[in-house]
This record gives C-alpha cells, structure tokens and sequence, in this order.
C-alpha cells in the first residue's frame, strides 16, 4: 500500500519504521528538511518537505496514487486540513490525531461533516490503559478482545510465585479455570510456549481468558492485589486530566502533582473533585510530605522520561503496591528491570501506532471477508495478539486444531463463539462467525487464512 505519513515527530517517525518494515510504500512529509533526510536515510521510506496542507506539497508526494494519508503533525487545524485537503486530492482513507478534548467532542462532525475516516487521540488511548490496569492491579498491563469479553494480562512470575516450576500442560491440575498462557518473556528471548514449557522465576507471561476466569485464577493462586482506591499522578498533562475523570467517576481519590502554577489552576476548575497540589513532583521531599507512603498507586506523567523513572524508584523505595510510568523512548525501558521496578510501562506513541496498524491492516485487507477486529503488540512490540471477525471464505471451517498445518509462531488462542468463550485444544474446530484471536510472532499479518501453511 502506498501511505503518506504528514508530520516526522515522535509518532509519525514510529509509524515510517513499522510500515516500512511491512513492505509498504511510505512518504513522509515534513517542515523540518533535516529530520525529513534522516527518515529518508535510516527508513528507507520517500521524503517530501514541506507542509501538509499545501496542494503542491500533497501532488509532490502523490497524494493522488495514495491508499492511506495519516496526519499526526503538531496542531489538530492542521491534520483535520490536511486530510480534507488530501481527499479533494485523491486520497483513498485519511486519518487524523486529534488531541483537543474541545475537539473530540466534536468527533461526529468531525466523521460525517469533514469525512476523516479514522480519528486517534494518544492521550485518552494512553489514560484508557492506564486506567485498565488500575482497576486490575494484579497485572502489569491489560488488553480487552472480544468488545470486552476476552482480555490479556501480563503478569511477573517473582522467585517464590505458585506458578514457578509448572509445565503448562499440567497447569489445569492446578487450577481449573479456563486459561490459557500465549506467550513468554524470558530475558530476551519471547516464546509461544507449547504444553512442555516449564514456568521459571523472573519470566513475563502473557495469560489470555475472560475477565471473570482471569479473577478466578488470580484469587486460586492468591496473586489478587487489594483494590486501589488512591491514586498520586505526577505530571498535569491531558492524559492526567482524562485518567483522573475516569478515575473519579468510580469512585477512586485522585491527587494531581503538577509544577506549572497556571496549570494546577485549569485542572481545578476542569476536575473539581480532585486534590491538586501545586509543587515538584520529581522531589522526594515533596511527595512524602504529600503522603505517597499511603497511596495505593502511583503514575508519573512528566514529560521527561527520566524523570519518570526516578519518580517510580522512588515510589517503589516507598513500597507504593502500583506503579505506573510513561515512557516516549522505550530503549530506556531496559533500565526498568536493573533498578528492580516491577511496573506498568505505558508508550502513548506505540499505544496511538497500534490503533493506526490495525486500521491500516483492515483497508489492506478490504476485500476480504474476514477484518481485523483488535490488535495490540504486547511483550515489548515483539508479539502480536491480533482479533479476526470470521464471516465467509476461510477454506478450514470445521476442521479440528489438531488437524491444521499452522505457519510456526502462530498461536490459536482464544474463540468467542456467540457468547461462549472456548479455550481452545486439539479437538477445537473454527466455524463461521467466530471471533478468533491469534498470538504470533510473524510481522505483518492481514488475512486470516495466511496462518495456514
């Protein structure tokens, strides 16, 4: 497919690597010439600059031949112009990031009004997921499949966890929910374990089932963390501002650190319910004299990276029980491991690519029958759990698991069929108008049937 990327920041340069490495056409559009050649250089990828929402600058990167235009450039203006002016142009889908909360709420007109097809916000994606794994505390993070029904958590197996020592295939001798384990970290390596996989100390496991199934098991294994009911966020920005309303409509205390004086004041007008403290997140003193000893979580969302990390050392030194950090550079989460933060690490540009993914796999694959529903990169981007709506066309309706020649690296792991989620075995067949979600290592996948051999 050939794509056109407006704007070479932090999120359009993440997407030029992805889809590049697909196979697709990219051009990239940008003021700045010298970031421009650096995309050019290190991706492969064409490079056009100058500013999106100039026709000429549109006709130079053949707006006209393009499938796909994906504006992610500093202002909303520009990116809803961008993809107005591109579909005058020619091009097929346009995408925009819209990150104004003014502007989301205008997200209708937006659709049918301006006929942008698809519509991201980084901010509201990354205070959702947050706020996932807060009403989940005893897992790192939290993925939902099936509208809902089907989720991944992902979880640490510390020196002395109950699971330590098991093969997978033994596991329903110790518990008998209906779960299933679809992936392994183990230092650097990342599995798709078969039943012989034997659990070990320090390995991130991926476990896939039903938000119900997946209590069950966590309080068979007493691994259940208490409730939070106190959250500390470090850093005002708009992703505070959307997790805290999330937050507080359940009833959850929520204390916002912020040091910009002006912003404390809009937050205590916008979240009146919500105690903000005007002060230095990132000094110790500070946040012990606001009583992080007491919170039951805490989430650092300055706009430094390194700042965020010393924030959630600190909180960890203080034994706060959830922790949550934002990163934009995720080579540092490498760090993560040797100061001995067991954390959720959040990426609202890898969070924002995944949306643009499975949105681009989707019209990639508009002709086929069966769509990509959901999809998310989990175990560091290396994996991909990746929901198919199953309709017509799939040439091995009916025929048992067992029986199927599967591509390595590809996982069935979970069918919501009607309402009934099935963990699947050998004998399970797939039948029409399932929802499927598969686990695999292989880059790319579109169509459903590409996981046969």
């Amino acid at each position: 497919m050939k794509i056109i990327i407006v704007g070479a920041g932090k999120i359009g340069i993440t997407l030029a690597e992805l889809f590049a490495s697909e196979g697709h056409d990219i051009t990239i559009i940008d003021k700045n010439q010298k970031i421009v050649n650096a995309a050019v250089d290190k991706y492969d990828v064409m490079g056009v600059h100058g500013n999106g929402t100039n026709v000429i600058v549109l006709k130079e990167a053949h707006a006209d031949k393009a499938d796909i235009l994906i504006s992610v450039a500093s202002t909303d203006e520009i990116n809803m112009l961008t993809c107005t002016i591109a579909q005058k142009i020619g091009v097929k889908y346009t995408l925009a990031r819209i990150r104004n909360p003014e502007n989301i709420e205008q997200i209708n007109f937006i659709y049918n009004e301006l006929g942008i097809n698809m519509v991201v916000n980084p901010e509201y994606e990354t205070a959702e997921e947050i706020y996932r794994t807060i009403r989940f505390p005893s897992a790192l993070k939290l993925e939902k499949f099936a509208r809902g029904a089907v989720e991944i958590a992902e979880v640490v197996i510390s020196e002395y966890h109950p699971l330590v020592g098991i093969r997978l295939c033994d596991l329903s001798s110790h518990s008998k929910v209906e779960i299933l384990i679809c992936a392994v970290k183990r230092g650097d390596d990342v599995i798709i374990p078969d039943g012989n996989y034997e659990i070990c100390a320090d390995d991130i496991i991926y476990i896939i089932a039903s938000h119900s199934e997946l209590l069950l098991f966590f309080k068979e294994l007493d691994m259940l963390k208490k409730k939070i009911q106190y959250v500390m966020i470090v850093g005002g920005s708009k992703i505070a501002f959307y997790l805290s309303k999330m937050l507080l409509k359940q009833g959850i205390s929520v204390k916002i650190i912020e040091i910009n004086k002006e912003r404390c004041e809009e937050l205590s007008v916008l979240l009146p319910k919500a105690i903000i403290i005007n002060a230095d997140g990132s000094d110790g003193d500070v946040l012990t004299d606001e009583g992080i000893e007491m919170v039951d979580a805490c989430v650092t969302l300055t706009d430094i990276d390194e700042e965020n990390i010393i924030i959630s050392m600190f909180a960890s030194s203080k034994k706060v029980s959830k922790i949550i950090t934002k990163m934009t550079r995720m080579s540092l989460m490498s760090m993560m491991p040797q100061v001995k933060i067991e954390n959720t690490v959040v990426s609202p540009k890898y969070l924002i690519a995944n949306t643009i993914i499975r949105f681009v796999r989707s019209i990639n694959n508009a002709d086929g029958d069966n769509s990509i529903e959901t999809l998310y990169k989990i175990v560091d981007s290396r994996v991909e759990a990746i929901e198919f709506k199953l309709k017509e066309n799939f040439k091995a309706y009916g025929i048992p698991l067992k029986d199927l020649k599967l591509k390595p690296n590809n996982l069935v792991a979970c069918i919501k069929r009607n309402s009934k989620i099935i963990r699947p075995n050998g004998m399970t067949t797939i039948e029409q108008g399932d929802r499927v979600i598969i686990v695999t290592t292989n880059d790319g996948l579109t169509k459903f049937d590409d996981i046969l051999v």
